[in-house]
């Protein structure tokens, strides 16, 4: 029997289907979720951007030269960029999906580069900070390169120069730096990890992805924010999302390059096979120009003042916060952030618990686990919506501290020291069904509304462990039977 209806459904049954189907979704707008949507609290510039989004829907970035309207906003789209974050007049760049598609082709770029410069070297590493988006050590995984992870210091969370130099390597293609890094806000020394590249003859990309579009008006409105764009010598790539603080429509990113040949290494061709012939830009062949359109018709919906605005906001709730918190007992800012990625911990509360709590009072804040000696915290992306919301947010954390404090019970120690023994490559296939169970979680039934005692489970694990057992998950999570069970 078809799983298709047997004829077309109306519009409305569709509609009503759908909506159905998100009444369990968090929501993107209204500021009370503080990970994975950007909100301005902008109605009109969503409803253009989402009208013109729609109306490129059907147009196809596939060859630049049959819809040169698509050719032309990016162009336009990438100057805006390069001027924001200190091009030249030879950066070029390209649009992109997203902040993992615009760092794989960096690093496709510079392993190609290397290729061409560097033939000696046929076991490539990629040096960068353990802080610095898994989106690079993907890349590595995908293109045949080793990543070389480097400790930051435990207070700052910044990565150092003298790190990243130790880690360097006749076998090292290119340095990374983040400004900022998401799970801390903070800005790598990129000036002198620039110094180090161009002493190295390397190239060095700067992931912008969260921060590059905000950070320059942090800089105008007073914040010192130390240089990290591509006006720094030694820098000769960045990427930047504009589906983040730019607030366009996913997926919108950027990568910049500040040598044109440089940027040659990024493209793909392929003349061999019988039909036409191949050449991409980025990752994707055929693509919507939907976002490209969206992302430009934002941009020039908000403006220069507009974003300057925005960034005002969004500045006002992080300092607000970062105000607020040291004022809740038992809890401490991470860090000094120089973005609006604030993480808190405490010495003597779950943060997990706290991380549920909220979750009962209709927040959602992310829960991160601890790594590397570095600990578990609470984090908040804040946006331009937070700013009506940061006092109501800090009494509620405050509340569920204490909450908290009264309820923690953990799992059982002598629990944790075992999953912490466990070799991942040992394991049966059976993943979930040998680990879900320690948890008391039966598998197949769905995650459980509180999810403490599954992080301090994943935390116990090694990074190893954890990645086989989330893969695992994910596999069930993505089934057919979806469907036919519904």
């Amino acid at each position: 029997m078809s799983l298709l209806p047997p004829t077309g459904l109306s519009r409305g049954d569709v509609l009503a289907t759908l909506a159905d189907y998100r009444a369990g979704d968090l929501a993107a707008r209204g500021g009370r979720t503080f990970a994975y949507v950007y909100d301005a609290g902008r109605p009109d510039v969503d409803e253009l951007s989402h009208e013109v989004y729609a109306s490129f829907l059907d147009v196809n970035g596939l060859d630049p030269t049959v819809f040169p309207s698509l050719l032309r906003m990016e162009n336009e789209v990438i100057a805006i960029v390069a001027e924001h974050l200190g091009g030249g007049p030879a950066t070029v760049g390209s649009f992109t999906s997203g902040g993992t598609e615009s760092i794989v082709l960096a690093v496709k770029a510079a392993r190609d580069w290397a290729r061409t410069h560097r033939p000696e070297v046929t076991a490539p590493q990629v040096v960068l900070p353990v802080t610095a988006h898994a989106a690079f050590q993907k890349a590595c995984h995908y293109l045949g390169l080793e990543a070389v992870l480097v400790d930051v210091d435990p207070t700052s969370f910044r990565v150092t120069v003298e790190g990243v130099r130790a880690a360097v390597t006749d076998r090292t293609v290119l340095l990374v730096a983040s400004a900022a890094s998401y799970a801390h806000g903070v800005i790598d020394p990129v000036e002198a990890i620039g110094q180090l590249a161009l002493e190295k003859g390397l190239p060095l990309h700067v992931d912008g992805c969260i921060g590059g579009w905000l950070l320059p008006y942090f800089r105008e409105l007073g914040v010192d924010v130390p240089p990290f764009d591509l006006s720094v010598p030694g820098v000769t790539s960045l990427s930047v999302d504009l589906h983040k603080y730019a607030y366009a429509p996913k997926g919108a990113s950027v990568v910049l390059y500040a040598d044109p040949a440089m940027r040659l290494k990024q493209f793909y061709a392929c003349a061999d096979w019988t039909g036409y012939t191949m050449i991409n830009a980025t990752v994707q062949s055929t693509k919507s120009g939907g976002p490209l359109a969206a992302a430009w018709a934002t941009l020039h919906a908000v403006g220069e003042q507009g974003y300057r605005e925005l960034a005002a906001q969004t500045l006002s709730s992080r300092d607000r916060l970062l105000k607020g918190i040291p004022e809740i007992p038992s809890l401490r800012v991470l860090g000094e952030p120089e973005m609006a990625l604030v993480a808190m911990t405490s010495d003597e509360v779950d943060v997990f618990e706290v991380c549920d709590e909220m979750a009962a009072r209709g927040w959602y804040v992310q829960a991160q686990l601890g790594y590397r000696g570095l600990p578990a915290s609470i984090h908040l992306t804040l946006t331009a919506s937070s700013d009506q919301h940061v006092d109501a947010l800090l009494a509620d954390l405050g509340a569920c501290v204490e909450t908290a404090r009264a309820a923690q019970t953990g799992l059982d120690p002598a629990l944790l020291e075992a999953v912490r023994s466990l070799d991942p490559d040992e394991l049966p296939d059976d993943v979930l069904g040998t680990l879900l169970p320690m948890a008391g979680i039966e598998p197949g039934a769905g995650l459980p509304d509180r999810m403490a005692g599954i992080n301090a489970l994943l935390e116990a694990m090694s990074p190893r462990l954890r990645e086989r057992l989330l893969v695992a998950f994910l596999g069930e999570l993505f089934t057919t039977s979806a469907k036919q069970e519904a």
